[in-house]
């Protein structure tokens, strides 16, 4: 009898351990999934220009269930074992542009970091205290540094592609970036989206590895943004 509690003991004690190895990994291996991709532009709905005449000042605006305005980051992290892509965003963003003679001769997007979510109040808890400081550094901007030829933008309600040069600050850590934007003239809207490489420690930014995740070093800074002249 005790040689049989003796091995019933032992089983339980192996069945516990792989609980708490095992079954971490295969959470992170069958149920994490990655998130949605950040949003980029899309033709859906969209019209023929009704303006030939850009000039002026286009204030960002939120926009509507096709291109919804929104910024935040993709970054992959490894979560128990599994490679999990997670995207955080907020449609809490503003700014304007200028415009002149076809070309975007200045302008800052302006996001507000503390209200960035993911799938994950753990995660975004991190985010704002450990990893960004919201409180210390509220918002993220991009400035456009040089002037965007945007005259081969299409008035048919089909995007292009245009090369933008500007500074991204991240936690008051300003450095030079470029990144290719896509621009839709829909109606009366310019809709653009764009995604930027970003290494995290460039700003300050510590990835955190705390044993069940790992997040990698680089990920990319992302927005789209809908914008109507004043």
């Amino acid at each position: 009898m005790t040689k049989k509690w003796w091995i019933v003991g032992a089983v339980v004690v192996v069945i516990v351990a792989l609980g708490l190895t095992v079954g971490p990994w295969a959470y992170g291996k069958f149920f994490a999934e990655d998130d949605a991709p950040a949003a980029t532009v899309s033709t859906s709905g969209a019209v023929a220009a009704t303006t030939d005449d850009l000039d002026g000042t286009w204030t960002i605006v939120p926009g509507d269930a096709s291109n919804t305005t929104a910024a935040g980051y993709t970054v992959e992290e490894v979560l128990n074992g599994a490679d999990v892509t997670v995207v955080g965003s907020t449609t809490e963003v503003s700014g304007d542009v200028t415009i002149a003679d076809n070309s975007l001769t200045a302008g800052e997007v302006t996001v507000q970091t503390g209200s960035i979510t993911t799938d994950s109040d753990r995660r975004d808890s991190q985010f704002r205290g450990n990893i960004f400081d919201t409180a210390t550094h509220p918002t993220a901007t991009f400035t456009f540094d040089s002037p965007v030829d945007l005259s081969s933008i299409p008035k048919d309600g089909t995007t292009t592609t245009v090369t933008v040069d500007g500074t991204l600050t991240l936690k008051d850590q300003a450095k030079k970036v470029s990144v290719e934007m896509e621009v839709l003239q829909s109606g009366d809207a310019l809709i653009a989206s764009g995604s930027i490489p970003t290494t995290w420690t460039d700003y300050g930014i510590e990835p955190p590895s705390l044993g069940f995740v790992t997040v990698e070093g680089s990920g990319s800074v992302d927005f789209l943004i809908n914008l109507n002249s004043n």
